[in-house]
């Protein structure tokens, strides 16, 4: 899920606030949504110790959602970031994780890596986590960070069910029960970043990965909702040091920029 409109969030001083940056944040990426339409040109690649980040946007969504994130991961070139955009007439996410994985062997052979790490945002989050547990992908993906994604399923915008997308996103749906299954052996280090204002996950706990066999790392951003989870600082600093090691326990926001 990325272009949406905020919704109602429990009535407090921090919910209006994490509301009035929601719709600060949807202004501007309104203006920047141009900008991302088209897939980005495949550029060479600088040598670096890393492995390459691969960024996966929401529903409705496209790459520009990740310009801040993406400057920040990249900084003093030392990472190789780029985002992947997926087709807007995609109606089942399966078709596009198999997508995801021949991107993935592009990359790698284009870097010289044999690993790579993603940042999903919302749906993009449920992609990257069904190519990692269902498509093999683990062999492949280092890290896979999720941003306010339904891996427990959303009842959020029940007016939005004759999309398929969206109902796959339910929690009885058949993609979701076949992320539940034995996932044994995996060898992908999960980090779910979930906000208690963000009111597109319903309930709010859904953002988290409950998975007995998967390596998960929950993280609880405080004070943010859905759409400025890829553009907040204090989100995107901590990213960062998700990718470079264990993740913080909480993220604090909108007006802090620190990490407890």
């Amino acid at each position: 899920m990325g272009l949406s409109l905020p919704m109602p969030v429990p009535f407090s001083g921090a919910a209006l606030r994490a509301g009035a940056l929601e719709v600060v944040v949807l202004g501007g990426h309104l203006l920047l949504y141009p900008t991302g339409v088209c897939q980005e040109r495949v550029a060479p690649v600088p040598a670096t110790t890393r492995p390459p980040v691969l960024l996966l946007h929401g529903f409705t969504d496209n790459r520009s959602v990740f310009v801040l994130l993406r400057r920040a991961l990249g900084a003093a070139g030392l990472r190789h970031v780029e985002a992947y955009n997926y087709s807007p007439l995609t109606l089942d996410l399966r078709v596009t994780a198999r997508h995801l994985a021949r991107r993935v062997e592009e990359l790698c052979e284009r870097t010289g890596q044999e690993r790579v790490d993603l940042v999903g945002h919302s749906l993009g989050g449920l992609v990257g986590r069904y190519y990692v547990q269902r498509l093999g992908g683990d062999t492949r993906v280092r890290t896979l960070v999720t941003l306010g994604t339904p891996h427990s399923g959303t009842r959020a915008a029940p007016f939005m069910d004759a999309h398929p997308l969206v109902r796959q996103m339910r929690p009885d749906s058949e993609v979701l029960a076949e992320l539940a299954a034995p996932s044994p052996g995996c060898a992908t280090r999960c980090v779910a970043f979930w906000s208690e204002f963000d009111t597109l996950m319903t309930p709010v706990g859904s953002a988290r990965i409950e998975h007995p066999d998967l390596l998960v790392e929950n993280v609880q951003v405080m004070g943010i909702g859905h759409l400025a989870l890829p553009a907040h600082p204090a989100v995107i600093a901590a990213v960062g040091r998700a990718l470079d090691g264990p993740a913080p326990a909480v993220v604090t926001g909108p007006d802090a920029a620190s990490v407890a």
